[in-house]
Protein backbone atom coordinates (compact mmCIF):
# COMPACT_ATOMS: atom_id res chain seq x y z
CA UNK A 1 0.00 0.00 0.00
CA UNK A 2 1.34 3.57 -0.72
CA UNK A 3 1.51 6.30 1.46
CA UNK A 4 1.91 9.97 0.47
CA UNK A 5 3.88 11.95 2.84
CA UNK A 6 3.21 15.91 2.02
CA UNK A 7 4.82 18.43 3.34
CA UNK A 8 2.82 21.24 4.17
CA UNK A 9 3.49 24.95 2.18
CA UNK A 10 6.63 27.43 2.93
CA UNK A 11 5.64 28.82 6.59
CA UNK A 12 5.00 32.52 6.57
CA UNK A 13 7.78 32.83 9.14
CA UNK A 14 11.27 34.33 9.62
CA UNK A 15 14.28 32.04 8.49
CA UNK A 16 16.41 30.60 11.27
CA UNK A 17 13.20 30.40 13.36
CA UNK A 18 12.27 27.10 15.51
CA UNK A 19 8.98 27.22 15.27
CA UNK A 20 7.99 22.90 15.20
CA UNK A 21 4.59 22.49 16.70
CA UNK A 22 3.61 26.38 16.76
CA UNK A 23 0.60 27.17 14.83
CA UNK A 24 2.12 29.56 11.89
CA UNK A 25 0.05 29.90 8.53
CA UNK A 26 1.81 28.62 5.48
CA UNK A 27 2.00 30.97 2.16
CA UNK A 28 -1.57 31.12 0.45
CA UNK A 29 -0.70 31.13 -3.32
CA UNK A 30 2.24 28.06 -2.68
CA UNK A 31 -0.68 25.93 -0.50
CA UNK A 32 -2.70 26.09 -3.60
CA UNK A 33 -0.31 25.23 -6.03
CA UNK A 34 0.61 22.36 -4.01
CA UNK A 35 -2.78 21.36 -3.35
CA UNK A 36 -3.18 21.48 -7.22
CA UNK A 37 -0.46 19.33 -7.77
CA UNK A 38 -1.52 16.80 -5.44
CA UNK A 39 -5.12 16.35 -6.44
CA UNK A 40 -3.69 15.89 -9.82
CA UNK A 41 -1.93 12.46 -9.08
CA UNK A 42 -3.89 10.94 -6.21
CA UNK A 43 -6.22 8.11 -6.96
CA UNK A 44 -9.78 7.54 -6.04
CA UNK A 45 -10.32 6.15 -2.64
CA UNK A 46 -7.55 7.51 -0.75
CA UNK A 47 -7.79 8.48 2.78
CA UNK A 48 -6.28 12.28 3.47
CA UNK A 49 -4.82 12.61 7.04
CA UNK A 50 -3.68 15.77 8.20
CA UNK A 51 -1.60 17.71 11.05
CA UNK A 52 -3.93 20.06 12.82
CA UNK A 53 -1.64 23.30 12.66
CA UNK A 54 -3.12 25.78 10.31
CA UNK A 55 -0.01 25.28 7.46
CA UNK A 56 -1.08 21.71 6.85
CA UNK A 57 -5.13 22.36 7.49
CA UNK A 58 -4.74 24.63 5.20
CA UNK A 59 -3.49 22.65 2.36
CA UNK A 60 -6.01 19.60 2.90
CA UNK A 61 -8.74 22.37 2.73
CA UNK A 62 -7.99 23.27 -0.28
CA UNK A 63 -7.18 20.08 -1.57
CA UNK A 64 -10.84 18.63 -0.18
CA UNK A 65 -11.93 21.56 -2.49
CA UNK A 66 -10.28 20.34 -5.53
CA UNK A 67 -10.99 16.40 -4.99
CA UNK A 68 -14.69 16.53 -2.86
CA UNK A 69 -13.95 12.51 -3.18
CA UNK A 70 -11.45 12.20 -0.80
CA UNK A 71 -11.91 11.13 2.58
CA UNK A 72 -10.67 13.88 5.11
CA UNK A 73 -9.22 13.14 9.15
CA UNK A 74 -7.23 15.05 11.48
CA UNK A 75 -4.91 13.54 13.39
CA UNK A 76 -2.80 15.23 16.56
CA UNK A 77 -0.37 13.06 16.49
CA UNK A 78 1.05 13.79 12.70
CA UNK A 79 2.22 17.49 14.20
CA UNK A 80 5.68 18.54 14.19
CA UNK A 81 7.83 18.01 16.94
CA UNK A 82 6.99 20.65 19.92
CA UNK A 83 10.32 22.35 20.80
CA UNK A 84 8.78 23.78 23.93
CA UNK A 85 10.45 26.81 25.40
CA UNK A 86 12.50 26.84 22.01
CA UNK A 87 9.89 27.96 19.97
CA UNK A 88 10.00 31.08 18.46
CA UNK A 89 13.23 31.71 19.11
CA UNK A 90 16.14 32.29 16.61
CA UNK A 91 17.72 28.78 16.39
CA UNK A 92 20.96 30.56 16.84
CA UNK A 93 19.76 32.26 20.07
CA UNK A 94 19.40 28.91 21.89
CA UNK A 95 21.93 28.41 24.11
CA UNK A 96 24.61 26.28 22.83
CA UNK A 97 24.62 23.63 25.87
CA UNK A 98 21.34 22.81 25.25
CA UNK A 99 21.96 21.81 21.50
CA UNK A 100 24.72 20.07 22.54
CA UNK A 101 22.71 17.92 25.01
CA UNK A 102 20.06 17.10 22.17
CA UNK A 103 23.20 16.07 20.06
CA UNK A 104 24.31 13.68 22.87
CA UNK A 105 20.85 12.15 24.23
CA UNK A 106 19.45 13.17 20.66
CA UNK A 107 16.32 9.80 21.52
CA UNK A 108 15.47 11.14 24.66
CA UNK A 109 16.96 15.14 25.12
CA UNK A 110 13.28 17.08 25.72
CA UNK A 111 13.98 20.13 23.34
CA UNK A 112 12.71 23.47 25.21
CA UNK A 113 11.32 21.00 27.62
CA UNK A 114 9.00 19.67 25.83
CA UNK A 115 9.38 16.83 23.33
CA UNK A 116 11.89 14.14 23.01
CA UNK A 117 12.91 12.17 19.47
CA UNK A 118 11.49 9.26 20.85
CA UNK A 119 8.47 10.67 21.87
CA UNK A 120 7.89 11.65 18.14
CA UNK A 121 8.91 8.21 16.82
CA UNK A 122 5.96 6.82 19.39
CA UNK A 123 3.60 8.87 18.55
CA UNK A 124 4.15 8.76 14.42
CA UNK A 125 4.69 4.89 14.85
CA UNK A 126 1.62 4.36 16.42
CA UNK A 127 -0.23 6.50 13.19
CA UNK A 128 1.57 4.28 11.00
CA UNK A 129 0.46 1.19 12.46
CA UNK A 130 -3.10 2.33 12.01
CA UNK A 131 -2.57 2.83 8.45
CA UNK A 132 -0.85 -0.46 7.66
CA UNK A 133 -3.99 -1.87 9.25
CA UNK A 134 -5.83 -0.19 7.39
CA UNK A 135 -4.45 -1.22 3.85
CA UNK A 136 -6.14 1.42 2.34
CA UNK A 137 -3.89 4.22 0.38
CA UNK A 138 -3.39 7.05 2.48
CA UNK A 139 -2.13 10.93 2.02
CA UNK A 140 -0.21 12.37 5.27
CA UNK A 141 -0.45 15.73 5.06
CA UNK A 142 2.72 17.03 7.80
CA UNK A 143 5.83 18.52 8.33
CA UNK A 144 9.30 17.32 7.84
CA UNK A 145 10.17 15.80 10.94
CA UNK A 146 6.93 13.13 10.77
CA UNK A 147 7.79 12.57 7.27
CA UNK A 148 11.94 11.93 8.50
CA UNK A 149 10.39 9.91 11.41
CA UNK A 150 7.95 8.27 8.32
CA UNK A 151 11.20 7.26 6.75
CA UNK A 152 12.74 5.52 9.24
CA UNK A 153 9.44 3.60 9.84
CA UNK A 154 9.62 2.53 6.73
CA UNK A 155 12.79 1.22 6.82
CA UNK A 156 11.68 -0.90 9.63
CA UNK A 157 13.40 1.68 12.47
CA UNK A 158 11.31 2.02 15.42
CA UNK A 159 13.89 3.84 17.68
CA UNK A 160 17.13 5.57 16.97
CA UNK A 161 19.61 6.97 19.88
CA UNK A 162 22.33 9.18 17.74
CA UNK A 163 21.86 12.26 15.48
CA UNK A 164 23.69 11.03 12.45
CA UNK A 165 20.75 8.49 12.35
CA UNK A 166 18.04 11.12 12.05
CA UNK A 167 17.29 11.59 8.17
CA UNK A 168 18.62 14.50 6.92
CA UNK A 169 16.68 14.83 3.51
CA UNK A 170 12.44 15.65 3.47
CA UNK A 171 10.77 17.22 0.71
CA UNK A 172 10.62 20.33 0.06
CA UNK A 173 8.15 22.94 0.82
CA UNK A 174 4.69 21.51 -0.96
CA UNK A 175 6.22 18.30 -2.15
CA UNK A 176 6.18 14.67 -1.51
CA UNK A 177 7.59 11.75 -1.30
CA UNK A 178 6.05 8.15 -1.30
CA UNK A 179 6.47 5.27 0.93
CA UNK A 180 5.23 1.79 0.96
CA UNK A 181 3.47 0.59 4.05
Amino acid sequence: MKLWLVRHAQPQVEAGICYGASDIAADPAATRAAAQRLAAVLPVDVCVISSPLQRCERLSKVLRGLRPDLSYTPEPRLREMDFGQWEGQRWDAIPRAELDGWTAAFDTWRCGGAESVADVMRRVGAVWDEARARQQPTVWITHAGVIRAATLLAQGVRHIHRADQWPVVAPAWGQWQLADI
